[in-house]
């Protein structure tokens, strides 16, 4: 029912020592009550907190990985003088073209360009996928020893300093195709890391088929598979090397009591049971300045 010239208001925001009264209003006394009482009212978008702005993930580099498999030779011997790379039996896999984020991480992109066209004074190209976790990821670039199919000393590269710089870690891996600086999954010595010519230039790409949240914040993300998931889905499938629940527990043991043979021994879990290697690799001219950004 609507209040003529004089109404009471049920719900009086009075003090309380007059909550008992019930005194007669008119329209003019509500009307400044109304608009004079304390009250709380929603804050408007002026007064809501700006949102922090997106990382730059404008694609301003391309390279490309080629992985081929050469049936001759096994992941438990040397290869001598031998170079994968002119593996005369091989059998490639395919290519896959990655999209590097030049503007968010320039020294990370810088890098690993580097250790695509040979510029570092090492190269990628020859050298072994040597861990694939099924339904993760798969690792590629341990630097070590050339006739174990692992990277050479990039001694050209400069001291990457973007992996102790909170800004390199805000992306995630939310998806397959992502690209990362692997750091986290780092399995190298610690004597190697101690050599001045030491980098990090070991790599890691997702395979999906989903995320791969325990990655974030611990490795750099720096592009993504612009061409080729389907070489990353053939790369996933091949089997790996998996410890039995027993081995597991021995391992776990020795690891507790401070025995070095557990590491070494770890070093073989999820390898691939076929010699897959990076047969070629190279970087691509970007046709524009600068290609649609592509968030991962």
């Amino acid at each position: 029912m609507s209040c003529s010239s004089t109404c009471y208001i049920p719900s009086n925001p009075l003090p309380p020592h007059l909550h008992h009264h019930r005194l007669p209003l008119n329209r003019r006394s509500f009307l400044f009550l109304s608009t004079t009482l304390p009250f709380s009212a929603p804050l408007t978008s002026s007064f809501a907190a700006a949102a922090p702005p997106q990382p730059d993930t404008t694609i301003t580099d391309r390279v490309f990985l080629d992985f081929s498999v050469c049936p001759a030779y096994f992941l438990n011997r040397t290869l001598g003088e031998y170079d994968l790379s002119v593996c005369s039996e091989s059998e490639p896999l395919g290519r896959i073209v990655l999209g590097l984020y030049g503007n968010l991480v320039p020294l990370t992109v810088a890098n690993f360009k580097a250790m695509c066209n040979g510029a570092s004074g090492s190269t990628y190209k020859g050298t072994l996928i040597h861990k694939i976790f099924p339904g993760q990821f798969f690792v590629a670039g341990r630097q070590g020893r050339r006739d174990k199919g692992e990277v050479k000393p990039p001694v050209q590269l400069v001291r990457n300093t973007e992996s102790v710089e909170s800004k390199a870690f805000l992306l995630e891996h939310s998806r397959p195709g992502v690209v990362s600086l692997c750091l986290s999954e780092n399995d190298d010595d610690d004597d190697l890391k101690l050599n001045p010519n030491y980098h990090n230039v070991e790599f890691l790409i997702t395979t999906g088929p989903g995320p791969c949240p325990e990655l974030d914040s611990k490795n750099i993300v720096f592009g993504s598979v612009l061409e080729g998931l389907d070489v990353v889905t053939a790369i996933a499938s091949i089997p790996t090397y998996k410890p039995g629940e027993r081995i597991r527990q021995y391992n776990e043991f020795a690891e507790f009591i401070g025995d070095e043979r557990a590491k070494t021994a770890r070093a073989i879990w999820n390898r691939p049971l076929k010699t897959l290697y990076i047969s070629n690799c190279g970087e691509l001219k970007v046709a524009k300045p600068t290609l649609s950004p592509t968030l991962p």
